[in-house]
């Protein structure tokens, strides 16, 4: 890893997580953790270019079909890749195929690239995910692996205590919040070697009084009518919440800040 290093390119690969949901812009549309590292590296380079290829609800075999060829194509400096977890919190999931499909992305991606980035996605404090932990860490495991085999970086933001505080997730319970995208932002651009801007972002929040009864229940009910009922009906119908959906930033092209945009 360099010390403060001059990166042109940046191309992100992946999910929902790397499409930003749910750092909501005033436009409706999101911004997230890569557009606010894009931003970073944009100010120090003139002439800095990126490319968001992910979509929200893609499982890993879409990754690696849909946005993979096309990442190695534009031969960025860095290539950001975070997938497979949207498998692991499927009922039925086969990590078998899952480690492969991500071996055969990080496989096509890390010669494309000058650094290949990978991630230890994080995970929000709550009973729900318990039952898919063991998938995750398996998943991250191999992400470890993969990393060391090809020369990769790899964020941990799974050991992080800052972002398993539900106060860092939106009300639907999978994606941060504009606060949470950018503490992963600054995790990001820390582990790629620029000079640290948050010494802090894995210290968790002061803490603050819980809710009463009411208020966690009436919280309940509102996150299973609005987003866990919606879920469990695209898993049942095989859609997903990306189908047709194109990627925000196809083209590996100079930043523009997504705040700023007319």
């Amino acid at each position: 890893m360099q010390t403060n290093p001059t990166h042109t390119s940046l191309v992100a690969v992946g999910d929902s997580f790397t499409e930003g949901m749910s750092d909501l812009l005033p436009d409706g549309s999101y911004r997230g953790w890569a557009d606010v590292l894009a931003g970073r590296m944009a100010a120090r380079t003139p002439g800095f270019r990126y490319a968001n290829l992910a979509v929200r609800g893609k499982l890993i075999k879409q990754i690696v079909d849909e946005q993979v060829d096309l990442a190695a194509a534009m031969r960025p400096d860095v290539i950001t890749l975070v997938g497979g977890l949207n498998d692991t919190l499927r009922p039925k999931c086969d990590m078998d195929r899952v480690r492969g499909l991500l071996t055969e992305a990080v496989e096509r991606l890390a010669p494309a690239c000058k650094q290949l980035v990978l991630m230890r996605s994080p995970g929000r404090q709550g009973p729900v995910l318990e039952r898919f932990r063991p998938r995750m860490e398996e998943l991250f495991t191999c992400v470890d692996e993969l990393a060391e085999r090809h020369g990769a970086l790899v964020v941990d933001l799974y050991g992080a205590p800052s972002l398993s505080d539900p106060r860092m997730w939106d009300v639907d319970r999978l994606h941060l919040t504009a606060e949470g995208h950018r503490r992963v932002a600054e995790a990001v651009w820390q582990t790629l070697g620029y000079e640290a801007e948050d010494t802090e972002w894995r210290t968790p929040m002061p803490p603050s009084a819980p809710p009463g009864w009411l208020a966690r229940r009436t919280a309940d009910v509102r996150f299973t009518r609005q987003h866990l009922l919606p879920w469990i009906g695209r898993r049942l119908t095989g859609r997903s919440s990306g189908d047709g959906r194109p990627a925000k930033r196809p083209d590996l092209l100079a930043y523009q800040d997504p705040a700023v945009q007319e």
